[in-house]
């Protein structure tokens, strides 16, 4: 079993459900990149998705647009980042889930990268430039080390295409919870919760919730239908302003245990 599946599975069996923060690397420099990891570890997160800066994003809504200008204006590229996970990756006991975007990885060469990030704690790679019908592109040098391919289903895809991205998803299904660009949303349309029980029939994957989710309460509100969620702009918004009681209070929303 896929190590990222397996600590999805794990909190959940503890009556939890995961939590995965999202974080543009190099936002304020790559020195930031080890205290920010070690401190969401800290916090009991279930993994953390690395944001790779890319010049011409197309899924990233303002807040990380932003950060991503901030961390390339730094120097940050998807080889230093790597380099700095390696650095400390022997202090990061939950998997990390790279999100890049294709082009950084084809000028990488994807067998370097694949052996180099999976050095570096990468378990998983995210890549939403990417369509599932090209995905051998990357897909056999990632499955030769044991690093995960993460696919998104929207909430337009067909029952056809709901099924084919299930059945390729490894670690869990990154279930996209609004039509558009990531960013925080104060509410959210249409009924998710039959739309999550949908994608979740066709696989034992675990299906997170991802985009939008910026509160403590949206995230019980999609905990209670699904196996986790994904935060990102909220949390990148919170780093830039070093609040981190903000960050802690939404992870423990996720603690059904405790909450």
């Amino acid at each position: 079993m896929s190590q990222i599946k397996e600590a999805i599975l794990e909190t959940i069996s503890q009556g939890d459900k995961a939590f995965i923060p999202y974080i543009m690397a190099g936002d304020g420099g790559l020195e930031k990149l080890k205290p920010i990891n070690l401190k969401l570890q800290e916090l009991g997160v279930t993994a953390i998705e690395v944001g790779i800066p890319f010049t011409d994003p197309v899924a990233d809504g303002p807040t990380i647009e932003r950060a991503g200008e901030r961390a390339l204006a730094k120097g940050a590229t998807l080889r230093k980042v790597i380099e700095t996970l390696r650095s400390f990756a022997d202090e990061i006991t939950i998997p990390l889930v790279a999100m890049t975007y294709l082009n950084p990885i084809l000028a990488y060469g994807v067998e370097k990268f694949s052996k180099d990030a999976y050095n570096a704690g990468i378990r998983g790679v995210i890549i939403p430039d990417m369509p599932l019908e090209e995905k051998d592109i990357v897909y056999p040098e990632l499955k030769n080390v044991g690093i995960d391919l993460v696919q998104l289903v929207s909430l337009t895809s067909t029952p056809e295409r709901i099924e084919k991205l299930t059945k390729a998803s490894e670690g869990f299904i990154y279930a996209v919870t609004v039509n558009g660009i990531t960013g925080a949303r104060s509410s959210f349309e249409g009924d998710l919760e039959s739309h999550f029980k949908k994608i979740q029939s066709y696989t034992d994957t675990p299906v997170l919730a991802g985009f939008g989710i910026s509160t403590p309460d949206q995230v019980k509100q999609f905990g209670a239908f699904s196996s986790g969620v994904i935060v990102g702009s909220k949390i990148v918004d919170c780093l830039a302003k070093n609040d981190w009681v903000s960050i802690e209070n939404l992870v423990k929303a996720s603690k059904f245990t405790t909450v």
